[in-house]
């Protein structure tokens, strides 16, 4: 700008110097090209997709790098899949913007769309369901048959706080069974599996989980599911999302939208979608996850 200003100095005598229009004329012309810069550079960049870490790195990647390319070669760009290596590192990226495309739980959308600016675009089919409900599971020969005997008891659920099915609804159902904070000891696993896994060899009362965990295969190879049973199950909600972030331009967010809904139309895609452990991707809004909202709301008193 120094620069600028002795070039005029030099060259603008009081009677050719710019008129203050120009400057206007001249700024808004300068801002129209800023405006342009974000979707230009978008169109040059990579397409980042970002999984968050409910599965190990190595286990990411083997299961959503054919989505990755297969996505690549629907948007005719380059495309990068991300497996961060723990949740803060994960959430730490949300933040940033770093992700195009992620998929993460309810909870974690919800924040991040309140937050950041992320919008939903398609969620999971698993097991031919596109919902999923939260469950307390215990052992059969536990003698616990209501959510009201589990006054006093050790609960173990799967995840965290932030754990939408696992812990939030969960909670949600102890909450409805006259259950409060502090009427039960709660403890955290690292997954759903690891809170069945502790129920079963009987080191808590009870584990929070998904309505389906004890069908899962993965499950299956660690306990005897015929020995434990759900005491209580959840009304469905709307499965994990998967969002695009407020940089994507609408144009290549419906593109995305169409090329994930479209999966299950071929024998390739079915493939893909097998690969990830799923039966599909439904296409989804905003609004499917209002259920979620009212639930955290009584839960954990957060507004989204």
């Amino acid at each position: 700008m120094r620069g600028q200003r002795r070039f005029f100095t030099l060259n603008a005598t009081p009677e050719n110097a710019p008129r203050p229009r120009f400057w206007q004329r001249l700024g808004l012309v300068l801002a129209i090209l800023c405006i342009s810069l974000p979707a230009n550079t978008f169109a040059d960049e990579a397409l980042t997709i970002g999984v968050f870490p409910r599965r190990t790195s190595d286990a990411t990647l083997k299961m959503f790098s054919p989505l990755a390319n297969y996505l690549g070669q629907k948007l005719n760009r380059k495309v990068v899949l991300n497996s961060a290596p723990d949740f803060n590192s994960f959430w730490e990226n949300v933040a940033n913007q770093e992700y195009d495309l992620v998929h993460y739980n309810q909870y974690h959308y919800l924040r991040s769309h309140s937050m950041y600016g992320y919008r939903v675009i398609v969620r999971n089919e698993e097991f031919g369901r596109s919902t999923i409900s939260g469950a307390i599971v215990v052992r059969k020969d536990s003698g616990i048959n209501k959510l009201q005997d589990l006054q006093d008891k050790k609960i173990v659920f799967g995840g965290g706080r932030m754990a939408m099915i696992s812990y939030i609804v969960a909670t949600h159902l102890l909450r409805q069974a006259g259950l409060e904070e502090g009427d039960y000891l709660t403890q955290f696993a690292l997954n759903p599996p690891k809170a069945c896994v502790a129920t079963f060899y009987r080191q808590a009362s009870a584990a929070g989980a998904g309505g389906r965990i004890l069908e899962l295969p993965s499950v299956k190879k660690l306990l005897d599911t015929s020995e434990m049973k759900l005491i209580a199950v959840s009304k469905p909600y709307a499965h994990l999302p998967w969002a695009v972030s407020k940089n994507v331009p609408t144009d290549i967010a419906t593109r995305l939208q169409a090329a994930m809904a479209s999966l299950g139309d071929s024998e390739k895609g079915r493939a893909i979608l097998k690969r990830a452990r799923l039966t599909g991707l439904v296409v989804s809004s905003d609004s499917d996850y209002d259920p979620h909202r009212e639930t955290v709301f009584q839960i954990v008193g957060e507004r989204y």
